[in-house]
């Protein structure tokens, strides 16, 4: 027997179908929605289901409600500088040292179950990767394995990434609304350990790290640092909570 398929309740049908048209750009930031009215008339529901979508909705970022106005897509401001999330290049100019790459591939594959599952997207669905060493001074830093959603950058493999990096390239394209990273030791593999120049089974700190642009994965990025090479400095801050500390 084939299990059945979970029925979407009422007020998901809704919110995902809002969510879905604001995340392909049909409704621009800024842009006025319908009428509670008007949407209840158009999905043939009772109003407090789409009063509940609509208050989902804002409470993840997506629309602001307008006490006496209506609700309105939100405004997608760039995350990058508040979560740290910056492109090495940058990172290794500020320190007045320079930055070069080595490309050790770019190509176009078709994704993992582990890939397309992190990416929301189907299985072997069309993914870009990209895996280069970046350098500082001619030592290198990072072993970048980077999986690029093609919708959101469909140029990403005509670029010279010993000119330019993926980051730079996704900031250009898939501004950052969203993003999640995981930090932890791993041991280097031979592969990981020559790329490096660092002894095999060295330990290494790597950065998980999978970033959104208005409600799409634009990539999913592995990054691998020598350990007794680099350092991760987090700073973060609460507006209007400057100088307070929690325990």
């Amino acid at each position: 027997m084939t299990a059945r398929r979970k029925r979407s309740l009422p007020y998901e049908t809704v919110k995902n179908s809002i969510h879905q048209r604001i995340a392909e750009g049909g409704w621009q930031p800024g842009v006025r929605l319908p009428s509670e009215r008007e949407l209840v008339q158009q999905f043939g529901c009772a109003r407090m289901t789409v009063h509940r979508a609509l208050r989902e909705l804002e409470a993840e970022g997506l629309i602001e409600r307008r006490q006496g106005s209506g609700s309105y897509v939100a405004e997608l401001h760039p995350i990058s500088n508040l979560l740290q999330v910056r492109d090495i290049h940058d990172e290794i100019a500020e320190r007045g040292h320079l930055h070069t790459t080595r490309v050790c591939g770019v190509t176009r594959e078709r994704s993992t179950a582990e890939v397309a599952a992190a990416m929301r997207l189907r299985k072997g669905t069309a993914v870009f990767r990209c895996q280069l060493v970046h350098l500082e001074n001619g030592v290198p830093i990072q072993f970048e394995d980077r999986h690029v959603n093609p919708a959101l950058a469909p140029d990403l493999l005509r670029q010279d990434f010993t000119q330019v990096t993926p980051s730079h390239v996704l900031f250009e394209h898939a501004p950052l609304t969203e993003a999640e990273q995981v930090i932890e030791a791993v041991l280097a593999t031979p592969a990981q350990a020559r790329l490096l120049d660092v002894p095999a089974g060295s330990a290494l700190l790597m950065v998980s790290r999978r970033t959104v642009s208005q409600g799409q994965v634009a990539s999913i990025a592995r990054l691998y640092h020598p350990g007794s090479r680099y350092r991760l400095i987090g700073q973060f801050s609460v507006p209007g909570q400057e100088g307070k500390l929690a325990s």
